[in-house]
């Protein structure tokens, strides 16, 4: 049987074969289009927000399913063509309500945005996604649970429409035509990631762009004025938690510095840059500046070395989590989602070169090497063998020892370059 789950292990390996392609591609033609940084947090994004999906898939899944149950006046046959075309239309068609909503109401824009802050546009920008996105996103397919689609149905139609936009993520693609007319296509999506006034708010549609046709919200690409992407709000950050919960926060300070009620609740509700005229002028933001330096700390090479071989390993450790998960239990599964956020946080703040990095990263090894050894588990396994505890525990305590050479080789570097003065 063809499961959401096992749609998933095939398309993953696709992914990165793709993702490796589409960097050949554009070395060949000379465009720079990957940054390691951007990368790195696109794909630990990614990664947060399939861990989130873990323990949040049955809510969403549960609510669907509880009014499909009992509130549709009947429940459409899984076996039926037309149940699957008429499911992934209408599947469409909501998603691009969603998505259009996602930028024109506040607390949805909160979710949302964490999609559009990288100012790269490649195929890891497609795998960024949102970890708080299931608190509303839910809603919007409603109409199709009422209207009977089984639970098996809207779950794959679901993931098909999200695979489908895997792709259009790319530069390295050009106008493709009639195709680029019907739709959503790499051309039409780099306008809707834009942030130059031509393109802000426009191509909402998921796999067909003729919605945005015939609801007004189609832009072309134009070659005059090339897309420039990020958010009107620049992230400036590699830290995925603060990803997550930025514009979260934004709204929190401003709701609760408004002096009327009313604003405290338009803050949530108006679109993304609205703010009470009172705040605004007690705490007012700089203008959007559209030629503003990219985000970009200098590292040295063996520290970005580091950080994306240590990347590599906190993937496996996530394709392992997403394996085991569902055999946890909750505690176990708990812990070991804590254990790669915090990994995946302090691997942000390498990418910062901050110096509180440095003893984050420090306890992470040397924590992760000292425990294996000492309880000759990983989360929720029983007894390993001791050839993989000694392995387990080589890897991290090298780790260690590694990075402690590459940050005190910096320090030292740091303090001869820019020596203290007397």
């Amino acid at each position: 049987m063809i499961t959401p789950e096992r749609i998933m292990a095939w398309a993953i390996p696709g992914f990165f074969v793709l993702i490796g392609i589409e960097l050949l591609v554009a070395k060949w033609r000379g465009r720079h289009v990957y940054y390691l940084n951007d990368a790195i947090n696109s794909l630990g994004l990614g990664t947060i927000s399939q861990i989130v999906g873990v323990f949040t898939k049955l809510f969403t899944i549960g609510i669907y399913g509880w009014c499909a149950a009992h509130l549709a006046p009947w429940t459409l046959s899984a076996n039926g063509i037309w149940v699957w075309v008429s499911g992934l239309l209408l599947y469409d068609l909501l998603y691009y309500w969603l998505h259009r909503l996602g930028h024109e109401v506040n607390v949805l824009w909160a979710a949302h945005v964490v999609h559009h802050q990288s100012e790269s546009y490649n195929l890891t920008t497609a795998l960024r996604q949102t970890g708080s996105g299931f608190l509303l996103g839910w809603i919007a397919y409603l109409p199709m649970a009422l209207l009977g689609y089984p639970v098996e149905v809207f779950a794959i139609i679901a993931l098909i429409d999200l695979l489908y936009q895997f792709w259009v993520h790319t530069e390295v693609v050009g106008r493709l035509g009639w195709f680029d007319r019907v739709f959503c296509s790499p051309s039409n999506h780099r306008a809707h990631h834009a942030v130059n006034d031509r393109y802000l708010d426009r191509n909402y549609g998921g796999i067909l762009i003729v919605w945005d046709r015939l609801f007004g919200s189609f832009v072309e690409e134009n070659d005059e004025d090339p897309p420039i992407y990020g958010t009107r709000s620049p992230l400036q950050s590699w830290n995925p938690l603060w990803a997550n919960v930025e514009v979260y926060w934004a709204m929190l300070k401003d709701s609760w510095h408004a002096h009327s009620w009313m604003d405290k609740l338009k803050v949530w509700i108006k679109p993304p840059g609205w703010r009470p005229a009172d705040v605004a002028a007690r705490f007012p933001k700089p203008a959007f500046d559209i030629s503003h330096a990219r985000y970009n700390p200098q590292l040295s090479l063996s520290w970005k070395l580091y950080c994306f071989v240590q990347f590599g390993v906190l993937l496996l450790i996530g394709v392992n989590f997403l394996d085991a998960a569902p055999k946890l239990a909750l505690v176990q599964a708990v812990t070991y989602a804590a254990y790669l956020v915090y990994s995946l946080y302090a691997l942000g703040f390498l990418l910062e070169g901050r110096g509180a990095g440095i003893g984050l990263e420090l306890l992470r090894t040397i924590g992760t090497a000292l425990g294996v050894m000492l309880m000759g588990r990983w989360f929720g396994t029983g007894h390993l063998d001791a050839r993989v505890v000694i392995a387990i525990a080589a890897v991290f305590g090298a780790s260690a020892m590694a990075f402690a050479c590459i940050a005190g080789f910096q320090r030292h570097r740091t303090d001869v370059t820019h020596p203290a003065s007397a």
